[in-house]
């Protein structure tokens, strides 16, 4: 297999900035897609894999970017689905083993075959190759991984999407946040932003939960009807049996048990934020009036298209700041310290 080489910005080990380097690109296959990225997140994800704090090394140097959002320079001759000059994206996973019962239902985020899910970064391919991610100025990726963004969504603000608002859109559509429904989203950042936005546009009744009032306008921008800081334990206790479903975008240690005391009877409280701790669960928060605490992880590729099939309908994008390939060890601390309104975005062209 014949490659080139694209400009990328790097983690050349665990906790150590970022750097530009080249990384390889295989030349497209038969059913592969050659993307130009015009724009990459960042993801809190991202911070977590190059810090190496979910507990695995991972495979350094490591280039990150799983929100990508780009143009389709060439396609192999097999390719089907997409066009030079389409506007096309890629999220979290690049490939599965796709025979799976999960692959075949769509779940490919789910995949239990033995290739499993493959990462957009730091995994290794059915190739045998290390996976580099939306870091670069291009990608190589499957047709059958690649996503169509509709035309009515910036691609800047398009490319959180393919993170934040399908790891939103998931359990609020599983759950079936809509009309008459009342839902509570744990957390105003990268994550929560896309979710007040996605449920306002479900017809779902929106509450934010933060941890201070110092967002709440912003929360009301966006689509939210009430707004709440968690700090205050008088939160709990008036907002108590209020709802039918809560997801928790924090990837903090929190009191599931204070959370949990906001459902109504067969609520449910999603965790989709990934802290590095487990947490802990009262079993009589459950039980008592038969609550549910749930996961989800982002979406397959069917859904992945409906999210943004939905967000174009409605005119939903990230909201962002574009930086600069050279600013992105910055925006890594300003991540950190909660200094986003709300999404990182690399401007490709800088790398």
């Amino acid at each position: 297999m014949t490659h080139t080489t694209v400009p990328a910005y790097a983690a050349p080990s665990p906790k150590a900035p970022l750097e530009r380097i080249t990384v390889p690109r295989r030349e497209p296959g038969e059913h592969d897609v050659l993307i130009e990225i015009k724009y990459a997140g960042i993801c809190h994800s991202d911070l977590h894999t190059v810090r190496g704090e979910w507990g695995d090394d991972g495979v350094f140097p490591l280039v990150p970017g799983h929100e990508i959002a780009g143009v389709v320079a060439a396609v192999g001759s097999g390719v089907t689905r997409y066009a030079v000059g389409d506007r096309v994206g890629v999220g979290c996973f690049v490939d599965s083993c796709r025979t799976c019962e999960n692959c075949l239902a769509g779940l490919q985020q789910y995949c239990t075959g033995e290739l499993g899910s493959v990462g957009t970064y730091g995994a290794t391919g059915r190739d045998g190759q290390v996976t580099h991610g939306g870091y670069s100025t291009h990608i190589v990726v499957d047709e059958n991984y690649v996503l169509r963004i509709p035309g009515s969504i910036p691609l800047d603000a398009a490319a959180p999407l393919l993170c934040a608002g399908i790891t939103l859109y998931s359990p609020l559509a599983h759950w079936k946040a809509g009309p008459g429904k009342k839902v509570a989203v744990v957390g105003l950042g990268g994550l929560g932003h896309m979710g007040v936005k996605i449920a306002h546009a479900m017809g779902a009744e929106v509450t934010v939960l933060s941890q201070s009032l110092r967002k709440k306008d912003d929360g009301l921008r966006l689509g939210a009807t009430h707004f709440h800081a968690t700090s205050d334990p008088a939160t709990f206790e008036a907002l108590a049996g209020t709802f039918d479903l809560i997801v928790n975008t924090v990837s903090a240690d929190v009191d599931l048990g204070a959370y949990l005391g906001l459902l109504k009877t067969d609520g449910t409280l999603v965790q989709v934020g990934a802290p590095e701790q487990p947490l802990p669960v009262a079993p009589f928060a459950l039980i008592t009036q038969r609550r549910s605490f749930a996961g989800s992880m982002i979406g397959g590729i069917p859904e992945t298209q409906e999210m943004l099939d939905f967000c174009g309908e409605h005119g939903l994008g990230a909201d962002i700041e574009l930086i600069r390939a050279d600013q992105i060890n910055e925006a890594y601390e300003r991540v950190l310290a909660s200094d986003v309104r709300y999404r990182f975005v690399i401007d490709a062209a800088t790398i």
